[in-house]
């Protein structure tokens, strides 16, 4: 805003200095008219220097053929012509001419105004008034130091005005992070502050709900876990869940007393890593590759020979995707030990019992 403040007043003292230039110069070829014929050299001359210091202005008379018959600062006779300066030449058209440069006469930059004197049917002369470009830096520079005052003053009252403003919005914002942290941790029993400021109050009260739904969700997550690992604990066949790369994701502790590992070291490693029985790696692949259930006996070496009935099922999640497989084990060691018993028994009375019948027939 200064810099166009300074740019718009910078236009508008020149056009000011500029119309105050023409005007002089209008007044002054009043007085220079009748001194054009006949031409009095002298007396114009005189005149501009009279008129121009108690004006506190150059003022220059230039004929149309470029001479200079007047000058309020300089003798006319050692000055170059000046039909060529870009003033004169506007003002010989009949127009007022316009021009900020640098004089080599003076030795400073001048902004020139020329107004043309008019014969009977042509330009006969020309009037042109000068003023230093200082004067107008001088102003200017006044008015932009009262400015760039101004503006540090005005730059002062907003940072205390930012300050403020701040430091009431970072308060209940660092509440609310310090809440975030805490609901972050798993502590869902810290409460949000209210605030002043009605958005933050309204995101506080969102996190608040935010905090208690999630408090809600996780009891439930937890006690239906707690559950479910209840039940899972409470089996006597072994659960192992796999995954489409054949790693664990979770198996019971009847699995692991069957298969003798732990739970919690075989969690996200591969079956081949963890449990080296051909017969069981074999079973997971097919459980696997294929979409319905499948089930195998298979015989592990345990401290000695074990059956194990297997069940694979594929397992899926809430959207039916396949996630991979659940393995159910059932140790049938003694259930098959007591079909043999069986199977011999029976085999056995009917050797002994053929003889006797044999005889009485």
């Amino acid at each position: 805003v200064g810099w166009y403040a300074s740019a718009s007043l910078e236009h508008f003292l020149q056009k000011r200095i500029e119309s105050d230039l023409q005007t002089r110069a209008l007044l002054f070829a009043n007085q220079i008219t009748e001194r054009l014929d006949p031409l009095d050299e002298r007396s114009i001359d005189r005149l501009c220097k009279t008129v121009g210091p108690s004006a506190a202005t150059r003022i220059t008379v230039i004929l149309s053929s470029g001479r200079v018959v007047g000058d309020s600062e300089q003798d006319p006779s050692v000055m170059d012509p000046h039909g060529d300066r870009p003033e004169i030449i506007e003002a010989l058209k009949g127009g007022v001419g316009v021009s900020s440069r640098y004089s080599p006469t003076m030795q400073k930059r001048l902004l020139y105004v020329a107004v043309p004197l008019k014969g009977d049917s042509e330009v006969a002369a020309v009037v042109r008034t000068s003023i230093s470009d200082d004067t107008m830096d001088e102003a200017l520079k006044k008015v932009r130091a009262e400015m760039a005052l101004g503006g540090l003053v005005i730059a002062g009252l907003a940072v205390l005005l930012s300050f403020l403003v701040s430091n009431r919005i970072r308060r209940p914002i660092s509440e609310i992070r310090r809440g975030a942290e805490f609901f972050s941790g798993g502590k869902f029993d810290f409460e949000m502050p209210a605030s002043n400021v009605e958005e933050i109050s309204s995101l506080s009260e969102s996190m608040n709900q935010m905090a208690l739904g999630l408090r809600q969700r996780i009891h439930t997550i937890t006690q239906q876990r707690n559950e479910l690992e209840g039940v899972l604990s409470s089996m006597m066949e072994g659960v192992i869940g796999v995954d489409l790369e054949e790693r664990i994701i979770g198996m019971n502790r009847a699995a692991a007393r069957i298969l003798g590992c732990d739970t919690a070291l075989v969690q996200g490693r591969s079956i081949q890593e963890v449990l080296r029985y051909s017969d069981l790696q074999r079973f997971v692949k097919e459980a696997l590759s294929l979409d319905g259930p499948v089930e195998k006996d298979m015989v592990l070496y345990l401290e000695g020979e074990r059956v194990l009935r297997g069940l694979g099922t594929p397992l899926r999640d809430g959207e039916g995707r396949r996630k991979g497989a659940l393995i159910v084990l059932n140790d049938v060691t003694r259930l098959r030990k007591l079909e043999n018993i069986r199977r011999d028994f029976v085999a056995n009375v009917s050797h002994e019992i053929k003889t006797p019948i044999t005889a009485i027939k």
